[in-house]
């Protein structure tokens, strides 16, 4: 790039011509190295088919074309859009899943939900296997239910719902997406619309193997003081359920044991200060082995409970 690339106010007029430069000036606007790669390896793997790599050589000069993209990312960035949003993509467990506006940015905390659905579901043992993903958003926990359970059952059906059409649009875009890479994820999984358990075929009433969810937990008073980068990008309806925090929590786990099998399992994230509102919710509804499960960070996150 012999005219030199010039990136943002203050990359202006300083010529950087090889990947390393380019890096430099990157990370010196963005105020972090990781976000710089990040960026950077992005945006070439999506101009020139093989570039992923750009990385590891750092003295070559910078592929042609890159510059108009590189700027419009580092300015989104920069005015405060969260990473992801401005990659478009983003790794969650084992897939690597779109995101934009429309729906919750994947969190490793819900990685931590899947993994305990994911032993429930495994541990089912009948040749048909019937799961709900409740609240699907980007569809990351039912598409990684089907991509990862094992053994498979014979006949594995997880239900991803959700009542915003903007979301299941996200959600269908990561199954075609997810599909190239395992197959077997598109005769697995049922996208539908609709408010919780109301999405669901009637037929289905007594026969969920499993429900999971991860819905909207934070209060309105909560959703104040939360971050720019999360309260002024993220869905606010993926976020807030109401003033308590609490209303999904009471549709899904009251509704819970009309379309649930005997000893079926219900698996939720939640807020570490709603542990045992949501535990007592559970116990009321009829639940036995209710447990609170700690994150990676040590704190209460992940709400188990059988159907008796």
């Amino acid at each position: 790039m012999s005219a030199g690339c010039h990136l943002g106010e203050t990359g202006g007029g300083i010529e950087m011509n090889t990947v390393g430069e380019v890096l430099r000036s990157l990370s010196a606007q963005l105020g972090s190295t990781a976000e710089a790669r990040w960026i950077l390896s992005h945006a070439a793997a999506c101009a020139t088919p093989g570039a992923a790599r750009i990385l590891t050589r750092p003295g070559e000069e910078l592929p042609a074309g890159l510059q108009p993209a590189l700027v419009e990312m580092v300015r989104r960035r920069r005015s405060g859009e969260p990473l992801q949003y401005v990659l478009g993509t983003w790794q969650f467990r084992q897939l690597e899943v779109a995101v934009d506006p429309r729906v919750l940015i994947p969190r490793p905390e819900t990685e931590e939900v899947v993994t305990h659905a994911l032993a429930r579901l495994c541990a089912v043992g009948r040749d048909r296997v019937v799961a709900a993903d409740l609240g699907t958003g980007s569809g990351v926990i039912a598409l990684s239910l089907a991509a990862e359970v094992s053994p498979r059952p014979p006949s594995l059906e997880v239900w991803a719902t959700d009542s915003s059409e903007d979301a299941l649009a996200v959600a269908r875009q990561n199954l075609e997406l997810v599909s190239l890479h395992h197959p077997r994820v598109r005769r697995a999984v049922r996208l539908a619309r609709g408010d919780w358990f109301a999405a669901l075929p009637g037929e289905l009433a007594r026969g969920l193997d499993l429900v999971v969810s991860n819905p909207p937990y934070v209060s309105a008073s909560e959703w104040k003081g939360l971050s720019p980068e999360v309260r002024d990008y993220e869905p606010h309806t993926a976020l807030v359920p109401g003033r308590t925090g609490l209303e999904a929590f009471e549709k899904i786990v009251l509704d819970a044991p009309l379309w649930m099998v005997s000893k079926g399992s219900l698996v939720l994230e939640l807020g570490p200060h709603q542990a045992d509102a949501v535990t007592q919710m559970a116990l009321s509804s009829g639940f036995v082995n209710v447990e609170v499960h700690p994150d990676m960070a040590g704190v209460a996150r992940v709400l188990t409970a059988v159907m008796p």
